[in-house]
């Protein structure tokens, strides 16, 4: 029997799959705890409707994350940090300091955890950060460290 699951199921498949499985597992299992349809007409219709769904709702998120590219690449953050004589940090910069300096400048939020720098940042200076968006998206941040 060929049903349409509707959520992942192990072992089986991902939401908006068909599959073909024995009868009794989809009558006793799959269908009555609302895992899958039956593959019949109009449960067709709902698939494919759902999909036409979610690629207009993937195409829009591809667009503001291109637009949220776009933004942080036009200009180097600036981050101002407490420092000695000698142009070393007093402590070192975070992503959570680099998450608030996109906020306050750019004017989007970007969750820390998204952000990544490669190495440790104790003095002055030019550095990158990586941004992931996910799905395979991710982009380079140029930020400038500056005295306070």
């Amino acid at each position: 029997m060929e049903v349409i699951l509707i959520q992942y199921v192990d072992n089986l498949g991902a939401a908006n799959e068909v599959v073909n499985v024995k009868n009794g597992y989809a009558r006793n299992y799959l269908i009555p705890r609302k895992l899958a349809v039956e593959n019949n007409g109009s449960n067709k219709k709902q698939l494919e409707e759902r999909l036409k769904q979610a690629r207009k709702k993937e195409a829009a998120m591809l667009a503001e994350i291109n637009s949220v590219i776009a933004k942080l690449k036009e200009g180097p953050l600036k981050l101002g940090a407490k420092t000695g004589t000698s142009g070393k940090i007093f402590g070192s910069v975070t992503t959570l300091q680099l998450s608030r300096a996109i906020r306050e400048q750019k004017g989007y939020e970007i969750d820390r955890k998204k952000i990544h720098i490669s190495d440790e940042i104790k003095e002055l200076g030019t550095y990158k950060a990586t941004i992931d968006f996910g799905s395979g998206h991710a982009t380079e941040v140029d930020f400038e460290v500056v005295a306070e």
